[in-house]
Formats: C-alpha cells, sequence, structure tokens
C-alpha cells in the first residue's frame, strides 16, 4: 500500500514514518481490481446466469460478497452483469453448538442478509438425509460452440440493454435511462429469501431432532478428526450442489483464499488425493458437469482479506468449526495448517510459492476421457476413479492386495434349506451368500466391499476410520447398491456383447447386418 507523501527517493526521517497515513482508496483500488481481473482473465461467468455464492460467515466468503456487491453497484464503473444468490449451510450440530446457539447465529446470519438485499438460502447440514441420488450422478456438459462464446455473449446482452431503452420511451414506461437500471432494480426488488423450491431444502426453524441424532451418530461413528473434516467437506459440497440445481444456479462461487488453497494443496498431497489437485484447488471445478465451482478469491491472502474487511467495515460471523480448539496434531489438515503458518512466519514466500506451483497444474484426463467413454467417478467426491492393477507397486495396489488377502479365507457356507440359512423364503430381498444368488461364490462381496470398490484412493483410506455403514445418508447407500447392480448386470451381459474391434472385423466395410 502506498502512504501520502512518501519519498521514493531516500527513506526519509525515521520520527516522520509511522505518521504517515495509509492509502485506503489506493488499496481499495487494487483490491477490486485483482477480484475482476480473475473473472474476467478466466471468462466462466456470461451475462445473465445465476451464480450462488457459498458463504460460511468467514471474512474470506463476506469480503467476496461485499465485492460481488459492490460490482453490481449503480457507482461501478464496470458493472458485473450475472445475478447473485446466497447460501449459508448451518454445521452448527457437528460443530458442538447446541440448538440455542444455532437459532441465534441464523438470526445474525439474516441480518446480515437482509442488509446485502440478495436472494439467499439457508439450509442446514441435516438436510443430507433428504438428498435425491440423482446429486451423486454428474451430468454432462456439451462444450459452447462458436456462437456462445464469452464475446458474443456479452454482445447479445448489450444489444438487449439497448433495445430495451429504445423501446422504453415508446411503450411510456419511462426514460430511456431507467433501464440502464432495470437490471440492478431487479436484484434489489428480489425477496431476501427466495420462495421458489425453498421449503424443498430448508426452512426457517431448526431441523428435525431426528435428523439432528442421525447426524450426530454418523459423525461420532467415525474414528478420526481427519476422516470427519473430509466428510463434512464431501456431505457440504453435495447440499452445496443440490440447491444449486434446484433454483437453477449455473455457477457456485467459494470463498477459498490463496492462503487456504495452499494449505489445501498440501493437505491433499497427504491425503492421496494428489490426481485430483487441478480440481481441488483450480479456479474452476467442472466435475459436476452442469454446475461448475469457482474459486475468485484465490488471489489473496488472509493478511489482505484481514486488511480490507477492517479498513472497510465488512462483516463477519464467527462460527466454531469442527476442528476448533483441537490441538496441532490432531488431523492433518490441523497439522498442515500450522506447518505451512509457520513457515510463512519465517519465510514470509512461502505460501505464494505454494500457491504459484498450483496455478501450474493441469486437468489431464484419463484413458476413459480421451477415448471418449464414460468414466467411472468416486460415489462420495465425484472424481474420476484412480483406479490401479492390482500387482501395481503403488499405495493403491498395497491396499487391493490387502483387501483380497482379507478375502481369501471366507466363511463356511450352509447347504441349501438348512436352519439358519438366511434370505431362503419366497419374497425376500436378495442377501449376500443367498443360495438364489446365482453369481460365482468369488464374486459373492460384502456390501461394505463393494461400497469401498466404488471409491477413489483417498476415500477409500478415509473409509477405514468408518466402520459402519448404515449411519450413511440413505442417498449415498441407495446409489452404491444402484451401480454395484448396474455393474453385475453388466458383467452378466459382457460375453454377449461385441467389442469395437469385432465389430469392424465383421463388417469391414462399415454396412450394419439387415434383419
Amino acid at each position: 500500500m502506498c502512504q501520502v507523501g512518501e519519498d521514493y527517493g531516500g527513506p526519509g526521517p525515521a520520527e516522520l514514518q509511522p505518521k504517515l497515513p495509509w492509502r485506503g482508496d489506493c488499496f481499495k483500488a487494487y483490491y477490486v481490481h485483482k477480484f475482476r481481473a480473475m473473472l474476467g482473465k478466466n471468462r466462466l461467468v456470461f451475462p445473465g446466469e445465476k451464480v450462488l455464492l457459498a458463504w460460511s460467515g468467514g471474512p474470506s466468503s463476506s469480503s467476496m460478497i461485499w465485492q460481488v456487491q459492490e460490482g453490481l453497484s449503480r457507482e461501478s464503473a464496470k458493472r458485473l452483469r450475472f445475478v447473485p444468490g446466497i447460501i449459508y449451510i448451518d454445521e452448527g450440530a457437528v460443530c458442538g453448538q447446541s440448538p440455542e446457539e444455532r437459532a441465534k447465529t441464523v438470526v445474525e446470519m439474516k441480518l446480515i442478509l437482509q442488509t446485502i438485499a440478495f436472494p439467499y438460502h439457508i439450509v442446514s447440514l441435516e438436510e443430507v438425509f433428504n438428498l435425491p441420488t440423482s446429486v451423486l450422478q454428474p451430468v454432462s456438459q456439451g462444450p459452447r460452440g462458436f456462437e456462445n462464446t464469452y464475446k458474443e455473449a456479452v454482445d447479445g446482452f448489450i444489444q438487449q440493454q439497448q433495445q430495451q431503452q429504445q423501446r422504453a420511451p415508446e411503450e411510456g414506461g419511462g426514460e430511456a435511462v431507467l433501464s440502464d437500471e432495470q437490471i440492478q432494480e431487479k436484484l434489489r426488488q428480489l425477496s431476501t429469501q427466495d420462495p421458489v423450491g425453498q421449503e424443498e431444502v430448508a426452512g426457517d426453524s431448526l431441523p428435525r431432532p431426528a435428523q439432528t441424532t442421525a447426524l450426530m451418530t454418523l459423525f461420532s461413528s467415525v474414528k478420526t478428526l481427519t476422516a470427519r473434516e473430509e466428510l463434512l467437506q464431501t456431505l457440504r459440497a453435495h447440499l452445496i450442489l443440490h440447491v444449486a440445481r434446484v433454483q437453477g444456479y449455473t455457477k457456485v462461487m467459494l470463498g477459498d483464499s490463496c492462503t487456504r488453497l495452499a494449505i489445501k494443496l498440501m493437505t491433499n498431497l497427504a491425503l492421496g488425493r494428489g490426481a485430483f489437485l487441478a480440481w481441488d484447488t483450480g479456479f474452476s471445478d467442472d466435475r459436476h458437469g452442469d454446475v461448475v465451482m469457482l474459486r475468485p478469491m484465490r488471489d489473496y491472502t488472509l493478511k489482505e482479506i484481514a486488511f480490507y474487511n477492517r479498513m472497510f467495515g465488512v462483516p463477519s460471523v464467527f462460527t466454531p468449526a469442527i476442528d476448533t480448539k483441537a490441538p496441532e496434531k490432531a488431523s492433518i489438515h490441523r497439522l498442515m495448517e500450522s506447518f505451512i503458518l509457520r513457515l510463512q512466519a519465517q519465510f514470509p514466500s512461502t505460501i505464494s510459492t505454494v500457491y504459484r506451483t498450483s496455478e501450474k497444474l493441469v486437468k489431464a484426463p484419463r484413458n476413459g476421457d480421451a477415448a471418449g467413454a464414460a468414466t467411472a467417478r468416486c460415489l462420495l467426491c465425484m472424481c474420476a476413479l484412480d483406479i490401479d492393477s492390482t500387482d501395481s507397486a503403488t499405495a493403491f495396489g498395497a491396499q487391493t492386495l490387502e483387501r483380497l488377502a482379507q478375502k481369501l479365507s471366507p466363511a463356511p457356507v450352509l447347504p441349501t434349506g438348512a436352519p439358519g440359512r438366511p434370505c431362503c423364503t419366497k419374497g425376500t430381498r436378495l442377501q449376500p451368500g443367498c443360495c438364489r444368488d446365482t453369481r460365482p461364490s468369488s464374486e459373492r462381496e460384502e456390501p461394505r466391499a463393494s461400497f469401498i470398490e466404488q471409491l477413489c484412493y483417498s476415500c477409500r483410506v478415509n473409509m477405514k476410520d468408518v466402520p459402519f455403514l448404515e449411519p450413511f445418508p440413505p442417498y449415498i447407500l441407495m446409489e452404491s447398491q444402484c451401480r454395484s447392480q448396474r455393474a453385475w448386470e453388466k458383467q452378466e451381459v459382457q460375453e454377449f456383447l461385441f467389442e469395437e474391434s469385432e465389430e469392424e472385423a465383421l463388417h469391414p466395410l462399415g454396412f450394419s447386418p439387415q434383419f
């Protein structure tokens, strides 16, 4: 930041240095330009698009919302052209808050949200038990054609505004200047809480006690804090994705700062998510297809955000996290955070170096993606499965061999119709080990083994700290069962299907058989 009356030719008298006031307008211009430059450089937010702002109440996400609000104001030189909305997820149940404390926090959040005048959605984490299985199914989104490029979309938006300005005086609807302000007025005339589908995902009151109990049972069954933090991030991402799809948002802006992303990069490396760093820490995350996650605050350090919020009065609400008051070595996340921050204190370029390294990561498609075929995705994080061969000298191969070794000594199977043989009665559901199961004995697996096979390496490691599957939300268990059933049915008919090479050998000229 620059100072009033500073002299670049020499240091000046030492007694005058502390008395020089900081130039807040210069810092504000620098801060606003950085946010606009991040959006303008990537060109992923199109005019008129609905964008959901994920707000946790913290400094970074609060600063992001204030940047959007200022960009949509009439005094802004270059206004932002998208339609924003805000989502806040109440995680107080797993963070040790009582119902009274949660209600008080929600009231504070609403007071701030009402001053912003954006449509908002307050959702409790317990709503994950009401999510459909479609949340875990990515929607394929075709690439935009040449006619839908960013520049042409902006030109079309400007032309539409000009046409509205020309029609306004003719129709007697007011002066021409009102059309230019019409978009901003619509944002302020929107109700502060969007009523469309609001009851489907959240309500003003606290969730039902049964759902809170189920959520507490799920997190209490997880052994380590590392696995609990990863589970919380997964459920939060699923909930944000569902609200975005229900309310028609195509983009979601997250408040991850440069400092937070540097810590996240090192943490994900330690957790075995090196293959997905470009999605987890990059500006855009398109793993879901129809909804793209954006990180416009990734160029700001926590120190810059703290300065801006302090100087310009950006409000924020403190809410305890799941690792609040936890010791330094309680989880990999806490350990890596303390390591990076201590290293930054001694070497000020640590965070910027790690962050710049993350910018060089490229989203390389796997073999299945390159061929255009459907790629299997992780059931929890929804990234492409980083499957490796069983005999490979990798951590994934060692983990697979360990699981196969545990299956070499199966339990004795009772003969058909013997006492104690389950599920042999008519009309009962097919159970593992049932005599009605036509699959080979080597393919009859327990639900947990089938569930783990649908996860990536990092999620498999975390699942070691989850002894039971029953506490999981129903949509996860149902989707796992459907995937297992589809895989088994595909394997059953695989021998009757022609491969591409066989079809070319049978029909070298490209003619299809006539029946």
